[in-house]
C-alpha cells in the first residue's frame, strides 16, 4: 500500500474489499469451496494444454518420420 495514498486509493490489493454479485441466501458456498472449484477449473485447464502440446509433438515427430 502506497503510504501517500489519498484516502480512497488506499482500498487495493489484499486490502480491497470484496465484492459479492449474488447475494449470499444464493451463493452459500464458503470461500474455501469456490477456491476449490477455481483451482479444478484450472486443473482441467493445463490438462487440456498439455494434451494438445503432446498430440502435436507426436503429429511433428510422424511427419519428419515419414518424410
Amino acid at each position: 500500500m502506497n503510504p501517500y495514498a489519498k484516502p480512497n486509493e488506499r482500498k487495493v490489493g489484499a486490502q480491497r474489499p470484496k465484492i459479492s454479485h449474488l447475494p449470499r441466501n444464493i451463493d452459500s458456498r464458503t470461500r474455501e469451496e469456490r477456491q476449490a472449484e477455481k483451482e479444478t477449473v484450472a486443473a482441467e485447464r493445463r490438462a487440456i494444454k498439455k494434451s494438445a502440446r503432446r498430440h502435436l509433438k507426436q503429429q511433428l515427430l510422424d511427419e519428419l518420420g515419414d518424410t
